[in-house]
């Protein structure tokens, strides 16, 4: 509920109202609304945030697929003497040709496939957690929580929500743009409860030996085949957050007006230096659940509650009613403290998972 109002409020300030009342479409990007805010003491130091922010969150994304993609691998063929790290090596050589990709069609081909993927995955695992029905029992769910988990998985969630940095564009597409708020509402709920679902009947069936990557919990007959199919939708993944990051980095460095920037060699070293760093960082921090924690923490819950919140007060001040004032001042706090806590929280698990290797 919360990112989809985020994502409502903060398509609300792409428009402002004419002489005659009608709204406008006056801005087309994150980084526009963000100028827009600091236009009068600091005219680009909103974009150089939300560049930032976008660029932390996509190699962030980036280094997911390549970790969990060595996680698939090492656990679909244990008995070969190959280790987690050198997986993702493997990996990381598949993923070489995402240097040469040229345009967002070739990407949206791959990201097509990754749906139909996905689709495949969730079947599979649904149907085998519902083959396994008459072992259910509510008794495995407790009430006490771990509070340090439960701030770690909230970012989890929150990261696993975050669509603003494509919904300007996704809006600016549509064929009828009055339909975004119905389209964000549905998509949102589907959302919502094929995850509950999914999160369910995982749990109801292996209760508290539920694992970070969910396949390892099936049986073996199983287990390569959807890790298979994992490693399918991660590889056919990442080329979109890594298309988008290069491009976002091209565009700043290229601003300079040098020549030189702007070859074609010059983009292929780039992002080769990208990926590069996608596999290194993946490396040294092999722990999936705790990395994506971190990552919904630190700038899923910026791009998600507190600069759409920030942004839509600054804007809208003067236009907006009481209760979308606190509303928004609540999300902000709210996406703080979920933010600051999980940091904390997904930081000292990472250090605890390192000290105990």
């Amino acid at each position: 509920m919360f990112c989809c109002y985020t994502g409502k409020i903060l398509i609300a300030c792409l428009y402002e109202e004419d002489e005659d009342g009608q709204l406008i479409r006056v801005r087309d990007t994150y980084e526009d609304i963000a100028n827009a805010c600091c236009k009068k003491r600091f005219p680009k130091l909103g974009g150089i945030v939300v560049n930032v922010t976008q660029v932390m969150e996509l190699i962030m994304t980036c280094i997911l697929y390549l970790v969990v993609s060595g996680n698939l691998l090492s656990h679909s063929f244990p008995y070969l003497p190959v280790t987690e790290k050198t997986w993702s090596v493997i990996v990381f050589v598949t993923l070489l040709p995402c240097v040469f990709i040229k345009t967002l069609s070739i990407v949206s081909k791959l990201s097509l496939l990754c749906s139909l993927v996905h689709f495949i995955i969730i079947f599979i695992v649904m149907s085998y957690c519902l083959t396994q029905i008459h072992q259910w029992s509510w008794t495995r769910f407790r009430l006490p929580i771990e509070f340090e988990d439960f701030l770690v998985s909230v970012g989890v969630i929150i990261f696993s929500y975050t669509s603003q940095i494509f919904l300007p564009t996704l809006e600016g597409n549509m064929k009828n743009p009055k339909e975004f708020s119905c389209m964000l509402n549905w998509t949102h709920f589907f959302a919502c409860l094929f995850k509950t679902a999914f999160a369910l009947t995982a749990f109801l069936t292996w209760g508290e030996e539920t694992k970070e990557v969910i396949t390892d919990n099936l049986p073996s007959s199983l287990k390569i085949l959807v890790n298979l199919c994992f490693l399918a939708k991660a590889l056919l993944s990442y080329p979109l957050p890594f298309f988008a990051v290069t491009e976002i980095l091209h565009t700043c460095i290229s601003s300079s007006n040098r020549s030189d920037y702007r070859t074609p060699l010059f983009i292929v070293v780039l992002r080769g230096l990208a990926l590069l760093f996608t596999l290194l960082m993946a490396m040294f921090i092999p722990h999936f659940a705790l990395l994506m924690g971190l990552t919904g923490s630190v700038t899923g819950a910026a791009m998600t509650f507190l600069l759409p919140s920030i942004f839509h007060l600054k804007l809208k001040w003067g236009k907006l009613v009481f209760l979308e004032k606190c509303a928004a001042i609540s999300l902000f706090t709210v996406g703080f403290l979920c933010s600051l806590s999980g940091i904390v929280c997904s930081i000292k698990g990472l250090i605890e998972a390192f000290g105990g290797r």
